[in-house]
């Protein structure tokens, strides 16, 4: 994929159209067995990568003129780099995963193959299905950066598909190696390799033997990946291919469901810049949100979401996991300048990022959480309400929400600020600040939102929230809940939960004193 991600085309989210039904999306965090399998390596499996390989070299120096031959910049050359570009990249971006990989291609007779190979070697990848053609040069895409800005890109190349014994030798050397891989992955840039009839014969050996196919297509006809497991198209592509406006998010995400039907396909995952990946299933959509990065560079990115997925998918996990690692991994290898590849210590990073800020964006305003309690509400999720002080957190209330939290989809606690802790309880409470007691409670993963409120009951919260279920401690009668008959008003209902008995925080603190 050219475009990753985070797309470099000229229209902003500003000017995208919302669609009038969000699709559903709940990804939440990294689930556990996502964050095993890449402290794992992702078991080390071994993928398969078919497509377009280039050469990628940057010309590195600092511009400090014009030249006066011409209205031009001046670059003062430092240094020169070369890496593995376009199907070689998503190799890349798998061994920095952990997974073996064997890849297919097509490149020249010439210096750069040899300078590619070689690359491709001191990475650990399998080469021994890379043919040469003395007809085509190898790709290869020079980029001049000036103080880190890209300047110009000069590409040598020739678009053409493979003749039919080129072809033919090709796929049975594919073949050849196929048994071997939990995962096919076609990587087309567009150049050739994956023109004509390889792609269908490539998808239909690999569903006889039972291996998944991703593909990262290219071009206005995605007829060629009829049958594939999983296509993963930018905003630009999918609107190419489907003659949509790239701008019209409605219309796009109905042409991807639609493109999913059409192509037989068990799932699409759309990428939208900005607004991040929704993954496209027969039976839902689920919208994975952006993360919020400085965008160096986009080369490259759209190389690490596949690969990410490729790995997710055949270490055995969830696509929505598998989804979720690749939108983190994205915005990893924006960050950095030039085509970039991703690496586990780094996917790693990216997910504990990812769980600081989920914990410190539940901790809301009431405004801010009046928003979000609509639109959980709107999608047809129910949401509980309960309050308290939460002081010296312990076994006893981690119960209590884990159980409150069953009887809907999303979890708010009301909590009480230091002031109304002080009036309830007495001059030498709360032990804890309002702020670590919020701060603790956001990290449960029963706990979806936590707002301070300074009055004595948490009546006016409740009016102003108008809960779905209002949870309270099964040692009140429901006479005495605050805030019940202002919920049943509006439809809701009042549920008393049991409590773990001998936990309590007093109980902790005569223990402590004596």
């Amino acid at each position: 994929m050219s475009m990753s991600p985070l797309e470099a085309e000229s229209e902003t989210v500003a000017q995208l159209q919302e669609p009038e039904q969000e699709p559903k999306h709940d990804p939440g965090l990294i689930s556990g067995q996502a964050l095993a399998a890449v402290r794992n390596g992702f078991g080390g499996v071994r993928v398969l990568v078919v497509g377009d390989l280039m050469l990628d070299r940057y010309l590195w120096g600092q511009v400090g003129r014009i030249s006066p031959e011409a209205p031009v910049p001046v670059l003062h050359l430092d240094r020169e780099t070369e890496t593995a570009g376009g199907a070689a990249n998503v190799a890349r971006n798998l061994i920095g995963l952990g997974l073996w990989v064997s890849i297919a291609g097509v490149t020249g007779e010439d210096e750069n193959r040899e300078r590619l190979l070689r690359l491709l070697a001191e990475q650990g990848a399998e080469t021994s299905a890379v043919l040469a053609d003395p007809s085509r040069p190898t790709t290869t895409k020079t980029r001049l950066l000036g103080n880190h800005q890209q300047m110009l890109r000069i590409d040598a190349e020739r678009i053409a598909p493979l003749s039919a014994e080129l072809e033919d030798r090709l796929f049975a050397l594919i073949l050849s190696q196929l048994s071997d891989a939990s995962v096919l992955l076609l990587s087309d840039y567009a150049k050739g390799v994956l023109y004509g009839g390889l792609c269908q014969r490539l998808i239909s050996a690999a569903r006889e033997q039972g291996v998944p196919v991703l593909v990262d297509p290219k071009g206005r006809d995605f007829d060629r990946y009829l049958g594939a497991s999983l296509i993963t198209p930018n905003r630009a592509e999918l609107a190419q291919a489907a003659h949509v406006d790239p701008t019209d998010l409605e219309h796009l995400i109905a042409s991807a469901g639609q493109m999913r039907a059409d192509l037989r396909l068990d799932r699409l995952v759309l990428t939208l810049g900005e607004l991040g990946l929704l993954v496209v299933e027969s039976d839902r959509q689920t919208r994975i949100p952006a993360v919020a990065r400085e965008v160096f560079d986009v080369s490259g990115a759209g190389d690490t979401v596949i690969a990410t997925l490729a790995a997710g998918l055949a270490a055995g996990l969830d696509p929505i996991d598998s989804a979720h690692l690749a939108n983190l991994a994205a915005g990893v290898v924006v960050a950095k300048v030039g085509t970039a590849a991703i690496r586990l210590g780094e996917l790693e990073h990216a997910i504990s990022d990812e769980a600081a800020l989920e914990q410190a964006a539940k901790l809301c305003s009431l405004t801010e959480l009046q928003v979000r309690v609509r639109s959980w509400q709107s999608r047809g999720e129910r949401v509980v309400f309960t309050n308290g002080c939460f002081d010296l957190l312990h076994a006893g209330h981690v119960t209590y929400l884990e159980r409150a939290r069953r009887h809907g989809q999303r979890l708010i606690i009301g909590l009480n600020s230091d002031r109304s802790v002080r009036a309830l309880k007495g001059p030498e409470r709360p032990l804890i600040g309002e702020q670590d007691r919020a701060r603790v409670l956001a990290a449960l993963a029963a706990v979806d939102a936590v707002v301070l409120f300074d009055e004595d009951t948490p009546l006016k919260l409740i009016e102003a929230l108008r809960p779905d279920v209002l949870a309270k401690g099964a040692d009140y009668q429901p006479d005495q809940v605050v805030g019940a008959e202002q919920v049943r008003s509006w439809g809701g209902e009042l549920v008393l939960i049991p409590l773990l008995e001998e936990r309590s925080t007093s109980g902790i603190i005569r223990r402590m004193q004596g």
